[in-house]
């Protein structure tokens, strides 16, 4: 049974969005691995910005910085 996590940053992702990384997520696997879409497991995880990093800094401060221009 393949298991796939995907994880995104909560920032409106909407529920079509998310449908078509299900959909395309199981086809995926169907196509290169021949793996049965009725065992094949899609977890979205929405993770708030602040609990997201790059580079060593949460990435609401790594956005705001850029937004104002200095980084």
């Amino acid at each position: 049974m393949p298991y796939v996590n995907i994880k995104v940053t909560r920032e409106g992702v909407t529920r079509e969005q998310k449908a078509r990384l299900i959909a395309g997520a199981t086809d995926l696997l169907v196509d290169v691995l021949h793996k049965d879409p009725a065992t094949t497991v899609v977890v979205i995880d929405e993770i708030d910005m602040e609990n997201w990093g790059i580079a060593g800094e949460p990435v609401d401060i790594l956005r705001a910085r850029k937004t104002a221009g200095t980084g």
